[in-house]
């Protein structure tokens, strides 16, 4: 319910008589009325005392906003589209009634009740037939002027759809449910800064916002966010209002402190809050610090980043500022394509021929710099207007020729209601209001628009989505605009990319990176905006104590870590099968460790294992040759072709140990070499105790003489290795050995090695190979004096020796290596044991054989016997 407000009617008269002073309106009667709030000139109006009756007096001069007057434009081409296409509210004229706000309060509100009212009166709540049928108004290109609007329009439940890039309250479906924004929702648009902030990776930015209410709101609703993605507000700088600037012009202190400040070279990418006095202050602050010679200080490395308000305008006495401190902005723009037909709308204006438009003459005279006769300016100016002159030849910083993001909302907006209006008169609930309509046109109420305004959804002329989304913002998304200068004050405005909220996260921006023209000072190269260079791959960030989060040292990864990008905030471990590189920013795939037949102690081993059987090869076939020499006959030539094999298959079981692990060989290898070796030094047994027992068998009446023969052989021979193949066969049914890789024990390389299953069965099988070569040592040395010509108990002894000196320094030997040298010891130990016993035992033989055959003979041995 509203209240009733007695007023006076000198209240009103007076007040009527004070707006004179600006008369600048434009309308056009229809069946139907859109109203419409302008924003093309700012004014300094008196501050009331209140100790007078208040009055509106002008302070300053008008000063156009020149470029805006396309918006007046575009509402009205918008208009005339509509009345000419019959198949949207046909026999139904649409007409308009725009204001201007003046960016005042005062005058925000003054001229939103001129459209409630009847013409020419202040007179709100009374109804006369003079009154036009208002059924929306559209405007509030500002967030304040917008909420000035909607104080009023609010009671009336007039719908108000709006141009201002940020909402004028928090909660806009609470608390102004009949408010409506031609643009896409602000949080849309701080994820879109963000979004292009992390694809050019600027993490060390500033700020620019008014200081006012509005600016406040912007960085306390900014911050947040860019802190949740590790970027830092170097710097927050407010920018004065258009009286703050005026107040401060003759003192320049307060303005060269805040341009020196814009000046800091650390701070290379700004986001502006871009409403039109902060850019106003912004392009003051360049200009005077450019003015005292610092100009370069200033544009030298400043990328600006604006806010959707941003479309490069310029008041009037802005137009011989140089523009080319904004050359490479960057800034978001409500979507926008070029309606047919507007640039050639542009050309049919004239101040002369268009009477009813009172904002063209004042746009003329400023945009020209010239006068009509009796000219609202009321200054001196030689220069006459003719009316002739032509739009194309005004720079854009104060009007273009092509609708601009602004304009083609505003168009939209006009469209949005009629498309609403379209839809109402459609409906099947609305027929009979509509046939009532027809007949009592102010029948109309405002705000049965709601319901089919909230849920309308068109395609435009251009074939672009038009709707609201639950708040009544606009579903749509923001162009990214790149605006290039030149040297005459031109420009060029590239759309560079796209930001397309309703896309996945990861797809909502596109940009085109090769399309951005940058500032001149960065060489066409990408700037850098951090708070000190990136750490290379390799390093890791360290916090600076004191300093912002995105402040940081580059200190080296710890051992065994690699970092492989840069900015990594910890180093991470590779992989088990890598390792890193000497830089420590990338992962190697480890070599496999292994002995091979390749590597040269591989390729030496084998050479020595493959000697030493073709020796012993040799030297059975010498024995095989002179098989029936006494030599080879008086130490049991049996055991002798049986020790030579032995030892024949020793050297070639030491290339089990060649080569990369498999199960095959990780089986075969320590149990081949056991029996094989119990085998060998069993023969050398069953030969020293044959020797003994031969010597005890010849005194008489010896009962040993029975023991002596070949039984007693196989029962050494077999006696012993049964007790070794037992030990291995319980080896591999218990904890068999299997091929394993050691990731660890060598940087940069796996060790595959063979696991022995069980290490204490290992040991099992030396100690008892031990054991045998001790009883056989010990046998050897106790008849190392028989006399015999041809006894080996005395090379016997010296080759056990040598045996067990071999095989006890292998177990230190092997317990302290890994890997491949591991493999390699047990190699070297098979072969110096077995070469030892093969150069100890058959050397002497072989000597005599060969070399001394006259003392191979039966005398010889009776002789020496003797």
């Amino acid at each position: 319910m509203v209240e009733e407000v007695k007023i006076t009617t000198k209240f009103w008269k007076d007040l009527w008589e004070v707006t004179d002073q600006f008369p600048y309106e434009y309308s056009k009667p229809g069946d139907i009325i859109i109203g419409g709030i302008a924003a093309q000139f700012d004014s300094l109006l008196e501050i009331s005392n209140f100790e007078e009756h208040p009055e509106t007096k002008v302070v300053e001069e008008l000063m156009a906003m020149l470029k805006n007057y396309q918006h007046v434009i575009s509402l009205i081409f918008a208009v005339q589209q509509i009345n000419e296409n019959p198949n949207i509210l046909p026999n139904i004229s649409i007409g308009f009634h725009i204001y201007d706000s003046y960016n005042n309060a005062k005058m925000s509100y003054q001229n939103t009740l001129k459209l409630l009212s009847a013409r020419r009166k202040i007179i709100p709540n009374y109804s006369c037939k003079k009154q036009a049928n208002l059924i929306a108004v559209i405007g509030g290109l500002d967030a304040k002027v917008s909420l000035h609007m909607a104080t009023i329009l609010g009671i009336y439940k007039i719908p108000q759809i709006a141009c201002c890039v940020f909402a004028p309250v928090m909660n806009i479906k609470t608390q102004l449910p009949f408010f409506y924004r031609m643009i896409p929702s602000e949080t849309n648009q701080y994820m879109g800064l963000i979004k292009l902030l992390l694809f050019f990776q600027w993490k060390w930015i500033g700020i620019i916002s008014p200081d006012d209410d509005q600016g406040e709101k912007f960085v306390q609703d900014l911050l947040p966010m860019l802190s949740q993605y590790a970027i830092c507000a170097a710097i927050i700088e407010r920018t004065l209002t258009l009286s703050g600037v005026l107040e401060n012009f003759e003192s320049f202190e307060p303005l060269v402190a805040m341009a020196a400040s814009l000046a800091k070279p650390n701070v290379k990418v700004y986001i502006v809050n871009a409403d039109s006095q902060a850019v106003a202050c912004l392009k003051w602050l360049l200009y005077l610090y450019g003015s005292l010679g610092s100009s370069t200080q200033v544009t030298i490395g400043k990328v600006w980043l604006m806010t959707a308000q941003w479309d490069f305008s310029s008041e009037t006495f802005h137009r011989h500022f140089d523009i080319h401190f904004f050359h490479g902005a960057l800034s978001l723009a409500s979507h926008s394509k070029e309606v047919l037909g507007f640039t050639k709308f542009l050309h049919s204006l004239h101040p002369i021929w268009s009477k009813e438009d009172g904002f063209i003459k004042i746009f003329w005279e400023q945009a020209f710099d010239c006068l009509f006769p009796n000219s609202y300016e009321g200054k001196e100016n030689n220069n006459s207007c003719t009316g002739e002159e032509n739009l194309e030849s005004l720079p854009g910083t104060l009007f273009e020729m092509t609708m601009t993001s602004h304009s083609y909302s505003i168009y939209n907006a006009v469209h949005a209601v009629v498309h609403a209006l379209h839809k109402m008169f459609l409906s099947s609930t609305q027929i009979k209001s509509y046939l009532s309509f027809r007949l009592n046109p102010p029948k109309l109420l405002h705000w049965q628009l709601h319901h089919f305004l909230r849920t309308i959804s068109f395609n435009n002329s251009v074939g672009d989505t038009i709707s609201f989304d639950e708040n009544g913002e606009l579903v749509a998304g923001f162009d990214v605009i790149n605006w290039i200068t030149f040297p005459n004050k031109s420009f060029i405005s590239m759309k560079v990319g796209y930001l397309d909220p309703q896309a996945l996260s990861d797809h909502q921006l596109t940009i085109y990176e090769d399309a951005i023209t940058w500032h001149s000072s960065f060489n066409q190269i990408l700037p850098v905006a951090l708070c000190n260079e990136k750490c290379h791959p390799g390093y890791r960030q360290k916090k600076k104590e004191g300093q912002p989060f995105c402040c940081y040292n580059c200190v080296p990864c710890p051992v065994g870590k690699i970092s492989d990008q840069k900015d990594m905030d910890n180093c991470y471990q590779c992989p088990e099968e890598q390792f890193p590189n000497e830089n420590k920013n990338q992962c190697i795939v480890k070599k496999l460790h292994f002995l091979s037949f390749l590597d040269p102690l591989g390729i030496i081993l084998a050479f020595l294992a493959l000697s030493f059987v073709l020796l012993t090869i040799l030297i059975l076939g010498v024995f095989i040759k002179n098989q029936n020499t006494p030599i080879v006959k008086a130490n049991n030539r049996d055991l002798t072709y049986c020790l030579l094999i032995s030892l024949l298959l020793c050297f070639l079981c030491s290339l089990l140990f060649i080569g990369q692990p498999q199960i095959v060989t990780c089986y075969l290898r320590q149990i081949t070499f056991g029996i094989i070796f119990t085998v060998a030094v069993a023969c050398i047994l069953a030969k020293t105790i044959t020797v003994v027992l031969a010597f005890m068998a010849t005194k008489p009446g010896s009962r040993i003489r029975k023991w002596v023969g070949k039984r007693l052989i196989i029962l050494i021979l077999f006696g012993c290795s049964s007790i070794q193949a037992s030990i291995c066969a319980a080896w591999l049914r218990t904890a068999p050995p299997f091929p394993e890789f050691d990731m660890h024990s060598l940087p940069g390389e796996i060790i595959v090695q063979c696991n022995e299953g069980s290490l204490g069965m290992f040991y099992y099988v030396l100690g008892y190979l031990g054991f045998l070569a001790i009883v056989s040592f010990t046998v050897a040395f106790l008849a190392r004096k028989l006399p015999d010509t041809f006894n080996e108990a005395k090379f016997i002894t010296f080759s056990m020796l040598l045996f067990c000196s071999v095989w006890l320094s292998f177990i230190p030997s092997y317990q302290g290596t890994n890997g491949k040298y591991m493999v390699a010891v047990e190699i070297f130990s098979i072969l110096a044991s077995g070469a030892g016993l093969l150069s100890c035992i058959f050397f002497p033989k072989c000597y005599i054989i060969i070399l001394k055959p006259e003392l191979n003979i039966k005398e010889q041995l009776i002789k020496k016997s003797t």
